[in-house]
């Protein structure tokens, strides 16, 4: 087994990340969208400069997985509740959670995973939740091994295109 090492992300770190984030997104779900979708999306919402500064800004909690020292993934987690579903929870929220095209099978997301938990359990939130495009079954399928179950829905503008995504949660074991 390979032995993947996670690592809390600094601001010095929010050039990779938005690499990471743009390959990794683009790899994953430009088969099943539109160019001129994913183009959009890409160049609007998921700029180079957008992401790095959602990571200056420090919006939350990122985690970088590494693999004999070469990053091969991330994790972003926010703190702060924005679905009025989960008022009133006290809820973290597993934003993002990438791994390189390269790395997919490798361990990343078990080990992003474990973090995440290890994160909401320090924070004493009882609750850990994240959105999942509906039609992606690979995805589904890692977060429900992890007990993940689905709870509710939203919808998500990919360029012009509004898409489902899945809202999934789990309880967070705090004895």
């Amino acid at each position: 087994m390979i032995e993947v090492t996670t690592r809390l992300a600094g601001e010095h770190d929010a050039e990779l990340i938005a690499e990471m984030s743009r390959i990794s997104f683009y790899e994953t779900f430009a088969g099943d969208n539109t160019k001129e979708d994913m183009e959009l999306f890409m160049n609007e919402q998921f700029s180079k400069a957008a992401l790095m500064k959602e990571v200056e800004e420090g919006d939350g909690i990122f985690i970088i997985a590494s693999v004999a020292d070469e990053p091969c993934g991330y994790a972003r987690m926010r703190l702060t509740n924005k679905e009025n579903i989960l008022a009133g929870i006290n809820a973290i929220e597993i934003a993002r959670i990438y791994a390189m095209p390269s790395a997919i099978g490798k361990g990343i997301g078990t080990a992003l995973m474990k973090q995440c938990i290890r994160i909401a359990e320090d924070e004493k939130k009882s609750v850990i939740w994240l959105g999942v495009w509906e039609r992606n079954e690979r995805a589904i399928a890692f977060y429900k091994r992890w007990g993940f179950e689905k709870f509710s829905e939203h919808s998500f503008l990919l360029g012009r295109d509004l898409q489902t995504d899945w809202l999934m949660k789990r309880s967070v074991d705090l004895s």
